[in-house]
């Protein structure tokens, strides 16, 4: 059964020239299909010979039924923090390799992506985090996070010390060089090569996995998706918290960041028989021969 997708905005890796040919191509496909075509204002400026209508994130936010990206994990990452509370689908074209998020490869787009169009699909939805720093009871500043909000020691050689509360519950002090609090989608980025649990992403659950503990009981936890997380600075050098290594604010001692799911999902559309195992057998390299 056909789904229909009145308007598509089409997002291509940022400065990347080489994003041109496929997207004009798959432009051009779409509106053969009778669809209007899109392209965010700053793809449009590597896009030479496109003539689709040029909108800010924001106005394709408000505009369009589905965004198609064309680039590679972290460019899906962006794109999905600033449609985040905008209700509109995303689909992952991915440049090169199979991608966690950009599951579907540059060379077969057109006839798996006219396969979606005509309903062939399965849909996600995946949790995002929101944060707040508040400093003697102001707040700061505030961001949001597909995969981890971290505090980390930032260039400083000393670790950082910072209180742990989980509604309001006191759990630990930590010494260490920072705290990842991640998504299931980032279980498989910062926190699994600090020795995080890999989290099913639909599982509406997130992950604490201390930064190089100075005691080696600190361990990771999991916990509810629906907990407020405070992270109270006690001796806390240069630190900053980072949100997907996109944006950081400097923390200062006496500083608490606050942590929670944000209120919306990103929904992710992926091609029939998507299997998130076989994706991390492809990108971890499980079950090769030695």
């Amino acid at each position: 059964m056909e789904t229909r997708f009145e308007t598509i905005a089409l997002i291509g890796k940022y400065k990347s020239p080489e994003i041109a040919e496929p997207l004009i191509r798959l432009g051009k496909f779409l509106e053969g299909r009778g669809i209007a075509v899109v392209q965010d204002s700053l793809t449009a400026v590597n896009v030479a010979g496109s003539d689709f209508p040029a909108l800010t994130l924001d106005e394709i936010g408000k505009k369009a039924d589905l965004a198609i990206v064309l680039g590679g994990d972290g460019t899906m990452l962006n794109i999905a923090r600033t449609l985040a509370p905008y209700d509109v689908s995303l689909v992952g074209v991915n440049q090169g390799r199979l991608g966690f998020l950009t599951d579907i490869s540059i060379d077969s787009m057109l006839e798996t992506i006219g396969s979606m169009l005509d309903g062939e699909y399965i849909t996600e939805k995946r949790m995002l985090l929101q944060a707040r720093v508040e400093r003697r009871g102001e707040s700061l500043f505030e961001g949001l996070a597909f995969n981890d909000v971290v505090v980390h020691r930032g260039v400083s050689g000393s670790m950082i010390e910072f209180e742990v509360r989980i509604n309001g519950l006191f759990v630990y002090t930590q010494r260490s060089d920072g705290l990842i609090v991640a998504t299931p989608t980032g279980s498989t980025a910062y926190a699994l090569s600090s020795g995080g649990p890999i989290l099913y992403p639909g599982l509406p659950i997130i992950a604490l996995i201390p930064v190089n503990p100075h005691t080696l009981s600190n361990r990771p936890i999991v916990i509810g998706g629906d907990s407020l997380i405070e992270i109270i600075m006690k001796k806390s050098g240069d630190s900053r918290v980072h949100f997907d290594s996109h944006s950081h604010f400097d923390l200062l001692e006496g500083d608490s960041v606050f942590v929670r799911r944000y209120e919306k999902t990103i929904r992710l559309l992926h091609p029939q028989g998507h299997n998130y195992f076989h994706t991390l057998r492809e990108k971890l390299h499980w079950s090769e021969s030695f």
